[in-house]
């Protein structure tokens, strides 16, 4: 089969031919045909020092937002069959740690991640745990959760869990980043009835899409700051929900300064490098810092398709943070639109690639 390989330690990917997965008895085997580029796939393609310390088992192949088709199932599998379309929780866990054994999935101390410590989805087929598949529809159907759709799963579900890690209802919440996650996370927290919504970057093309996702006020914060959307919005007090999601020093140092007292906030970027906030003020205003990793497993995917499955605004939003769609094998094109940082979400797709 053809895929996109890390082959060796070092900057760069390789499109090559790999034999097939097999199929273990617990396992799913899923033909690929859809599969979104993170910015974990970039790290990988840079060999920088934070794919240096993620990746352990070079060579391997990346991938780890995909929508599929399984073809294959172990025997002891009974509840994903043959023709279902999927998408795949990338975080492979222990189940017998204490977070475990307890159902914090999400917070298990051996964490493996598909398409980063394992091979991923950058290929024309991928197997993975059955217990780590959600199955949208069976026996092939598209007709509510498209491929592109699908492949966006796992982002979404990042944005869905930090959207949702506190209430939204009747609040005003700040988003700092408006990459793909914080276009989603914006049109999460309009569906969860926030009262007024700002997000703030330095792009005017993405800060263009998420007034399209429901931003009341989208700043670049280039020109601008955070208190002049308090001013347009006639806020009288701060912010009552951060959603910090540009790993940016400054992004978590303003939303601090302009939060509401006994304010709330959910932190999914990851910062480049350490970096000094006021704690006194923290202390002060009485703030709640919440770190947010990956995707409730799997209360974020039952809550995803949930509201996807009930309303086509919210699909139309999330599909609308994808712009690029690009054939597999002109892989480099894609990643260079997705380094580039202005566009939305960028998909390969694996459905129709060259014999």
């Amino acid at each position: 089969m053809r895929a996109l390989r890390k082959a060796a330690p070092g900057a760069g990917l390789e499109w090559t031919t790999v034999p097939e997965p097999g199929c273990g008895p617990w396992d799913a085997k899923v033909r690929v045909l859809r599969a979104g580029i993170c910015g974990t796939d970039l790290h990988i393609l840079d060999w920088d020092t934070s794919a240096q310390a993620m990746c352990d088992a070079v060579p391997f192949t990346p991938g780890h937002e995909f929508y599929g088709e399984v073809v294959e199932v172990g025997k002891e599998v009974s509840d994903v069959r043959v023709g279902d379309r999927v998408s795949g929780e990338g975080h492979v866990v222990c189940g017998m740690c204490r977070n475990c054994r307890a159902g914090r999935r999400q917070m298990c101390i051996r964490t493996r991640s598909v398409g980063v410590q394992s091979d991923g989805a950058f290929a024309e087929y991928v197997t993975l745990p059955h217990q780590n598949v959600w199955v949208h529809e069976h026996d092939g159907g598209e007709e509510l959760i498209t491929p592109e759709l699908g492949a966006v799963f796992d982002p979404l579900g990042n944005a869905v869990h930090t959207a949702l890690k506190f209430p939204l209802v009747g609040e005003d919440v700040l988003i700092t980043g408006a990459g793909p996650i914080g276009q989603m996370a914006a049109a999460v927290a309009r569906h969860a009835g926030a009262r007024y919504i700002t997000i703030t970057d330095v792009s005017p093309e993405r800060l263009a899409m998420a007034e399209g996702c429901g931003a009341d006020v989208v700043l670049d914060v280039a020109s601008m700051k955070v208190r002049d959307a308090q001013r347009r919005l006639g806020m009288r007090e701060g912010f009552d929900v951060g959603l910090e999601i540009s790993g940016q020093a400054r992004a978590l140092q303003e939303m601090i300064e302009n939060m509401n007292h006994g304010g709330t906030i959910a932190l999914l970027g990851l910062p480049a490098q350490q970096f000094e906030i006021d704690w006194t003020m923290v202390v002060t205003r009485m703030l709640t810092l919440q770190g947010i990793y990956g995707r409730e497993m799997f209360e974020t995917w039952n809550v995803m398709s949930a509201m996807l499955s009930t309303s086509e605004v919210l699909r139309t939003s999330i599909l609308r943070t994808i712009t690029d769609v690009i054939p597999a094998q002109e892989w480099r094109r894609g990643f260079e639109i997705a380094k580039a940082g202005t566009a939305g979400k960028v998909v390969l797709d694996w459905s129709a690639l060259d014999s």
